[in-house]
């Protein structure tokens, strides 16, 4: 049986997805492609749009189906919904340099800082006790 174009379109593979995400937690993406209800969203129905292509949002959550087919848990703030996205279907959004943010470095920094400023304070401390 032999497609048309727009039922090639439709067609997914199921191969594996990269080895490595492509997107990390906190990234921001855009879709590709239109989502509509397959069934799993019980609040509409079936066929429906839920976010239009273009849609931006930020990567909440990075899962696997059937051990084989990596998932983004994306949240669409703009939209107000949280849905599940393949990698073929997002894309990074550029920022500047400015705007980009590495959050296990600025967490690692933060936790580093507020370390020292305990470990400072309880010196501080034992220090006061001795000299009482």
């Amino acid at each position: 049986m032999e497609l048309t174009p727009a039922q090639q379109d439709m067609v997914s593979s199921s191969t594996k997805d990269e080895i490595l995400p492509v997107f990390k937690v906190g990234q921001r993406v855009r879709l590709t492609k239109t989502i509509r209800n397959d069934g799993t969203y019980p609040y509409a129905n079936n066929g429906d749009i839920l976010v239009d292509h273009g849609a931006e949002g930020y990567v909440r959550k990075i899962g696997d189906f059937l051990q084989s087919i990596r998932v983004y848990e994306v949240n669409f703030f703009e939209d107000g919904f949280i849905f599940g996205c393949r990698e073929a279907e997002l894309e990074a959004v550029d920022l500047d340099a400015e705007e980009e943010v590495d959050e296990v470095a600025e967490e690692l920094k933060w936790l580093k800082e507020h370390r020292a400023k305990r470990a400072a304070e309880k010196k501080a401390k034992e220090e006061a006790k001795k000299e009482e």
